[in-house]
């Protein structure tokens, strides 16, 4: 049986992946761990002894490590969809090597987009191994929280990828952090209720695609999920990755064909 054409391409990052899957491993562990220690267990019995009742009666650390889930899924997609895609078209140049064989400019973009998104994946198991160090997840379906983020971070990953294949220089990319992706990471509610946010910001943090992602994780792993908000959710991440994937297509198609 023939393998389709973006497998190759997705293997060909798994094969990179070998030479950096260790630093990528302790990062993917040491990262939550350092967060949980330091703002669930340290700050969090400061917040535990003030405002519990902020939180619904969940401790900080249980509030928010679903949250730091969920970033961390964002941020690994942005790492993923930005320099290294750069790369491939301005430095290494490995996307055209790819097109001197049989694949066209969407299987190099769907196989690289499937490699961001097994990253985000084991980078979400790792994040979730670690709550359970710390018996965070009180509900038997908090796993579901893993796919949750996964879905978080190809809503961020799709869009960015489709935006990188049109720069030519790597300045772009800090522009993106400082005034997209930080924010976002702080104004989402991964480490406060947004509803303490002034109305007029509260509403542009509801229109964040983190703040659905923590939003839906939280819930998840809290138990506190609903059919309507978990439908809201899903659909807001979801079309934000087709449109992603659309976006992704065309600007891939017309920088590599040209």
């Amino acid at each position: 049986m023939s393998t389709p054409m973006a497998v190759r391409s997705f293997e060909y990052w798994l094969v990179r992946y070998r030479r950096t899957w260790f630093s990528g491993l302790v990062v993917s562990f040491a990262s939550p761990l350092l967060f949980l220690v330091a703002m669930g267990m340290g700050l969090g019995r400061l917040v535990d002894a003030e405002s519990s009742s902020a939180l619904d009666g969940a401790s900080y650390a249980a509030f928010i490590a679903p949250g730091l889930l969920a970033a961390a899924a964002m941020q690994t997609a942005a790492g993923e969809a930005t320099w290294p895609v750069l790369g491939a078209l301005k430095w290494q140049r490995t996307y055209y090597a790819m097109l001197g064989t049989p694949l066209r400019p969407f299987d190099v973009m769907l196989g690289h987009l499937a490699w961001i998104a097994t990253r985000v994946l084991l980078s979400a198991v790792a994040f979730f191994a670690v709550m359970l160090l710390f018996a965070l997840p009180a509900e038997p379906l908090a796993v579901l929280a893993v796919p949750a983020a996964l879905l978080t971070g190809v809503a961020f990953a799709a869009p960015l990828m489709g935006i990188s294949a049109t720069f030519e220089t790597d300045t772009p990319f800090a522009l993106i952090w400082r005034l997209g992706i930080m924010p976002m990471f702080v104004l989402s509610g991964t480490f406060f209720p947004v509803e303490q946010l002034p109305g007029w910001l509260r509403g542009v943090a509801y229109a964040t695609p983190l703040w659905h992602g923590v939003d839906l994780c939280r819930d998840i792993v809290l138990g506190t999920a609903t059919a309507g908000s978990t439908a809201v959710h899903v659909g807001y991440l979801a079309a934000l990755s087709a449109l992603g994937v659309l976006l992704a297509a065309h600007t891939y198609r017309r920088r590599l064909s040209s």
